[in-house]
């Protein structure tokens, strides 16, 4: 096991100058310190590297399968290194979607299956499917046939 003292270290944040002001001039060290957007990096003087973020959501699985939920759909899973059944078809109502998993509901027993979706396939629906997201430019007509 290692036993390493405590050391505390001294870090001059936001590259201020020797009179302790931050480089553009929004305050004191004590005072607020320059905003920063979420998610941008900044260089060890303290300088934020501004980022072009994408202006709408990416199109994974489980965002279209959110965009869909209450259809009824079939989901098609692979199974590996499984003696009883390497792939199984389970068809039901889509409820939810997360990262790793979907939930079906059978509309006759009620009864709810949890899906992984590491074991997905694919999933076929009998109904058109919503696929741009909302707020978006291009959105397609919802009566199509």
């Amino acid at each position: 096991m290692f036993n390493q003292p405590y050391r505390p270290v001294t870090y001059h944040i936001g590259g201020g100058t020797p009179s302790g002001t931050y480089p553009s001039g929004t305050g004191t060290m004590g005072g607020q310190p320059p905003q920063v957007p979420s998610g941008s990096p900044m260089t060890p003087s303290g300088t934020v590297v501004p980022v072009q973020f994408p202006s709408s959501e990416q199109s994974f699985i489980e965002n279209i399968l959110r965009l869909n939920l209450g259809k009824v759909g079939t989901f098609y899973m692979t199974y590996e290194n499984n003696s009883e059944w390497n792939a199984k078809i389970f068809k039901g109502v889509l409820e939810a979607a997360g990262r790793d998993h979907i939930i079906i509901s059978d509309p006759n027993t009620g009864v709810r299956t949890i899906l992984l979706m590491v074991n997905l396939d694919f999933a076929t629906f009998d109904q058109p499917l919503v696929y741009q997201y909302p707020g978006t430019i291009g959105n397609p007509p919802t009566n199509r046939r």
